[in-house]
């Protein structure tokens, strides 16, 4: 049976915004951010990372290197007791400088299609599911994909709130451990934690 899962945004949701995050040396957790994690590995929820990550399609790194930023993220999390169950990217552009990455594509968000890979390859049930972070286009992803939305006010989400106020997401929350509140009294009503 299909579960619900978590999609997280990475940036300015788990993680401090940094402009083109390109080394494990720039990663800055979010205060709270591992233990709230560590609340939905706990509750038996998938929690699923799905970011854009143009700056491979601008020459700036790597797929590589973003996987060793991964790797250190998930070292972080586990330090802390918490885990990511995936992590989906994208890593185009339509007007990427490296040529075989330059595209429009169904996965850059807010385009619903790293949800919908993760749904089919997990066997998720997205109406179940919730999407969290900091922008309209991670709300819209979400809402593209079937899942009920979170925008946390971290990273540009206070500012994404002043452009597109309450129609922003289902909900608007301070940060990443606001918006486990919320989905664990969400998900208690529907039966999806385990």
């Amino acid at each position: 049976m299909a579960r619900p899962a978590v999609f997280l945004d990475r940036d300015g949701t788990i993680v401090r915004e940094v402009e083109y995050l390109r080394e494990p040396s720039q990663l800055r957790l979010l205060p709270g951010a591992a233990a709230a994690i560590r609340r939905l590995n706990e509750a038996g929820i998938p929690v699923v990372v799905v970011t854009n990550q143009s700056g491979i399609a601008r020459g700036m790194f790597t797929e590589d290197d973003l996987q060793a930023v991964h790797d250190e993220l998930r070292r972080r999390l586990a330090a802390r007791g918490a885990r990511l169950d995936a992590v989906y990217y994208c890593p185009h552009h339509p007007e990427a400088t490296v040529k075989e990455y330059r595209k429009r594509c169904r996965c850059r968000k807010p385009a619903p299609g790293l949800l919908l890979r993760a749904a089919r390859e997990l066997d998720l049930d997205l109406k179940r599911s919730f999407a969290v972070g900091d922008s309209a286009r991670d709300a819209e992803a979400g809402r593209r994909a079937g899942c009920r939305t979170v925008l946390v006010r971290t990273g540009y989400g206070a500012e994404t709130e002043k452009e597109c106020g309450q129609t922003c997401a289902d909900a608007i929350v301070d940060d990443l451990s606001a918006a486990v509140d919320w989905v664990l009294k969400q998900a208690r009503g529907t039966g999806a934690t385990a």
